[in-house]
């Protein structure tokens, strides 16, 4: 893989949201750091790739848990402090979240949401722009079918970043997926932008 390319902090834009400003647009074939999250109150997938479009390199992946009796509170806390150790270590030039979609169980869905807010939160503080992808999106991106299933996104994750096996939990494949599609993504996102 190429060089690394780092795309700085992100400034924020119109209402406050992080943007890809002119002199952050990553240039063709440059390699862009990207943590992907998929986000969960009981079980937090978190991924971190080095990629461009076409190619991905894994960095590390892992998932965050916090226990369903605890405080939500507590609970968040916990996942803040994962994310902040995950941005210390890891670096990452963008932040892909999943973008929460509608459920028939609302308290997973709002699980799926605090969560997910908490990895914006801690991104934003840091000026790291951050990005939201449908499943669809991410499926699409890395399978070809934006109805795949868990088994074949896990399946293209592995073979994307040439593991020996699918990453497990699905929680841990999901957010490797996220950042890969964001990372396949990012250039064109920015030119666009």
């Amino acid at each position: 893989m190429g060089r690394r390319r780092r795309a700085g902090a992100g400034v924020p834009g119109p209402g406050g949201r992080s943007s890809y400003p002119p002199e952050q647009v990553i240039e063709e074939g440059a390699v862009v750091r990207v943590l992907g999250v998929d986000p969960g109150l009981t079980r937090c997938g978190l991924g971190v790739v080095d990629g461009r479009p076409g190619r991905a390199s894994l960095v590390a992946v892992g998932v965050v848990t916090t226990p369903a009796g605890d405080e939500l509170g507590a609970r968040l806390v916990a996942l803040e402090q994962a994310f902040e150790a995950w941005l210390d270590l890891h670096q990452p030039d963008a932040v892909a979240v999943e973008r929460v979609f509608a459920q028939h169980n609302v308290r997973t869905v709002m699980g799926t949401a605090q969560a997910g807010a908490v990895a914006i939160v801690c991104a934003a503080r840091r000026g790291i722009p951050v990005a939201l992808h449908t499943p669809s999106e991410v499926k699409a991106a890395v399978t070809g079918s934006g109805r795949a299933d868990k088994t074949q996104v896990g399946v293209m994750v592995a073979r994307i970043l040439r593991l020996a096996e699918m990453p497990r939990p699905a929680d841990a494949a999901d957010a490797l997926a996220l950042a890969i599609c964001h990372s396949w993504r990012a250039p064109m996102l920015a030119r666009l932008a």
